[in-house]
């Protein structure tokens, strides 16, 4: 696939459709992901978790219907367990990672739906 190909094909990974949660299934995949957030300078917020923990998975729900209302960010949720290598600096879950213009500019540890909002707006 031609670079103009491959960029085009990777822009499609962070397009919000209104409430759409990209989910990372694998390390692979995930660096895509990072490469398509530096190159495209989309906002985007990464909310890393883990199926086991508890906090992660209350959190799940509103991280989906947040982004419904905030479509000028992109939302991608990663698993801990299935994409290890990428994620092996990630020492709590949940953890969200913010990037404006392709860099990380802010990190949030733990749960709580108006902190998340709060981050969302302030990054939107």
């Amino acid at each position: 696939m031609s670079e103009e190909g491959e960029k085009a094909e990777s822009s499609k990974l962070l397009v919000n459709e209104k409430g759409k949660l990209m989910t990372a299934t694998s390390d692979e995949n995930l660096k895509d992901i990072f490469h398509t957030i530096r190159m495209s300078k989309t906002p985007a917020v990464i909310n890393y978790g883990a199926s086991w923990c508890r906090v992660c998975n209350q959190i799940l729900p509103t991280f989906q219907d947040l982004s419904k209302k905030f479509p000028t960010l992109s939302f991608v949720y990663a698993d801990i367990d299935e994409c290890p290598e990428t994620t092996q600096n990630i020492r709590y879950t949940p953890t969200f990672h913010f990037y404006r213009d392709g860099e990380r500019v802010d990190e949030m540890f733990g749960g709580g739906e108006e902190r998340l909002h709060d981050r969302l707006w302030l990054h939107s």
